[in-house]
């Protein structure tokens, strides 16, 4: 009796499907026909791109969401050089993504100006990159592809795949897939119950999550702990809404770093402690403060600073360990925190309040606030606007938030957000609940990057809403340059009708140029059975103000003099 025969394509689909995947992102092209048209018979949803960096980081934010990997499908060739930012942005974001590139076989040229291997120009910036060697190995490599992204710390893999393979017949049996998911890192006792002394002395410490701790599907713990002891948490990318952000015990870390000086005991869970962080180091920490960090990759501890209890372990089983030898502990508080964020939250509650025109961008976030339901997703883009949401914007539900952060690549967010509304539908396919809604907001120079990713939403059946602080500006770089150089060269965009874009690709589109119109406008958007695009007519020169004042910086660059000068030479609390 001989095998079912069997096409490449056909065994690739069966083991997307093995993990759980009914959703792919490629950019249409004949490259992977042949696994697009067994795709397409498997019913997947196959979401279509209008730019390689768009397919990959659209894979990214599906993962983000889901905690599923990413496919990504593009031609290699001309493809991979297009998606090296969206690359970059998933790796750097620990996200599980899979790319698949299709490689020419046959005449290699001896002269060439390039690599006779396709992936060398993706090598150094992703997780695992290898090509298919037989089309009868097709299976085994792409479970390799979805181990190697998935597992330790997630990150990118890339899969060449020879154009032919896909659709050719296989002669073996299918390839068995892993049945037995690793036991993650444990972490040593002697570690737990030194983090556990160490925390038992504190008077004030504090929690910071990461996307680890969100990728290890640690919510529940650092609930537990930060509910039971009275511990404040601030969570930074991916972490944040592990702990709601009520300003008790959850805390954006955007806004709250400035109260983090004041910590005697810091617990760092699944956080990588880069700049934005401050590096873990004083100023931005007491230079006595003693640290505990959590992480599943040994490498980032100790990173940029000595840590005091270093634990190599999943995030997860890291932080229950910790609450059990905690039990019986007395109560912390949170007051302290609050105490220091006193003038920054009262300082950002004065702005924004007026019915002015242009619209300040606070009261973009406030709108938001009064109308978005807990689990609703919400991606951020830009600089200037970037910075104004994060002093107001709170996250309420874990994987709800995602940014382009830590590459800062701009206007990633329109891909990004197109692969959170693509997973959150899969999600409420397989759940039966509704699905979680997407908002981006971006600025109008971010916008400009991948406005075309709006038709992609709309051909994938796909809902989100879009709100474009358009201030006519390259708002940071404007305010900068006016303050410090008294010119605007190169940073002036003028007011463009981005609105009719939307329009223009099958979304609703409005133009809002007075405060009063922007509630209503976001009620018509969200209740709306499509996409929409709202046109927001913003304050050019806030940024002014911000650039002034250190308790409206919620992102800074720690990394330069003048930046570390402006933001701590005024006492925050």
């Amino acid at each position: 009796m001989t095998d079912t025969i069997r096409t490449g394509g056909q065994a690739m689909v069966a083991a997307l499907e093995a993990r759980g995947l009914k959703t792919v992102f490629a950019l249409a092209g004949a490259a992977h026909a042949p696994l697009l048209r067994d795709l397409e018979t498997a019913q997947f949803h196959i979401v279509s791109s209008r730019q390689e960096n768009a397919t990959v980081a659209a894979a990214d934010g599906f993962a983000r969401v889901t905690g599923l990997p990413g496919i990504a499908m593009i031609a290699g060739h001309q493809g991979l050089p297009n998606a090296l930012g969206g690359i970059r942005t998933a790796q750097l974001a620990c996200s599980p993504v899979v790319l698949l590139a299709s490689v020419s076989e046959g005449h290699a040229e001896s002269m060439d100006e390039e690599t006779n291997d396709g992936l060398d120009i993706v090598k150094p910036f992703v997780k695992w990159a290898k090509t298919v060697p037989d089309a009868d190995r097709l299976e085994e490599y792409l479970h390799a592809a979805l181990h190697q992204a998935t597992s330790g710390r997630p990150g990118v893999a890339v899969l060449g795949v020879p154009t032919h393979f896909e659709g050719a017949a296989l002669r073996g049996a299918a390839f068995p897939s892993t049945k037995t998911i690793p036991l993650p890192p444990q972490p040593n006792p002697a570690a737990i119950e030194e983090a556990v002394a160490l925390l038992k002395g504190a008077k004030r410490p504090l929690m910071l999550c990461g996307a680890g701790a969100a990728l290890s599907g640690a919510g529940a713990a650092v609930r537990q702990l930060a509910y039971d002891h009275d511990i404040p948490v601030f969570g930074h990318a991916l972490g944040r809404g592990l702990v709601p952000e009520d300003l008790v015990h959850g805390f954006p870390w955007a806004l709250a770093q400035v109260a983090a000086k004041h910590a005697d005991v810091v617990l760092v869970v699944g956080m990588r402690l880069t700049q934005r962080i401050g590096f873990g180091m004083a100023p931005r920490f007491a230079g006595d403060a003693r640290f505990i960090q959590v992480d599943v990759d040994a490498g980032q501890l100790g990173r940029n600073r000595t840590i005091d209890v270093p634990v190599q372990a999943d995030a997860t089983a890291a932080v229950e360990a910790i609450a059990a030898g905690l039990s019986g502990a007395p109560r912390f508080g949170t007051t302290w925190v609050n105490d220091a964020l006193a003038v920054r939250l009262a300082r950002i509650d004065e702005l924004g309040r007026d019915d002015d025109t242009p619209i300040h961008p606070y009261r973009i976030a406030r709108a938001l606030m009064e109308r978005l339901p807990a689990e609703a997703i919400f991606v951020a883009d830009g600089a200037d606007v970037y910075n104004w949401m994060s002093g107001e914007m709170r996250m309420r539900s874990e994987r709800c938030y995602m940014d382009h952060y830590p590459l800062g690549s701009m206007g990633i967010g329109m891909p990004l957000a197109l692969g959170a509304a693509a997973g959150a539908r899969q999600v409420a396919e397989a759940t039966g609940a509704p699905a979680r809604p997407v908002v981006l907001v971006t600025g109008d120079g971010s916008f400009g990057f991948y406005p075309t990713e709006l038709n992609s939403v709309e051909l994938a059946g796909l809902k989100l809403v879009c709100i474009i602080s358009n201030d006519g500006n390259w708002g940071t770089e404007r305010n900068a340059l006016s303050l410090k150089l008294g010119t605007t060269v190169n940073t002036v965009l003028g007011q463009c009708d981005y609105h009719l874009i939307g329009q223009a690709f099958g979304c609703h589109g409005e133009r809002i140029a007075a405060s009063a119109d922007l509630g209503p406008a976001l009620d018509r958007a969200l209740a709306a059975d499509r996409s929409t695009v709202l046109n927001v007519i913003t304050d050019p020169v806030a940024g002014e103000v911000r650039k002034r004042d250190p308790r409206l910086q919620m992102v800074t660059f720690e990394d330069l003099k003048s930046s570390l000068d402006a933001h701590h030479a005024m006492e925050l609390a």
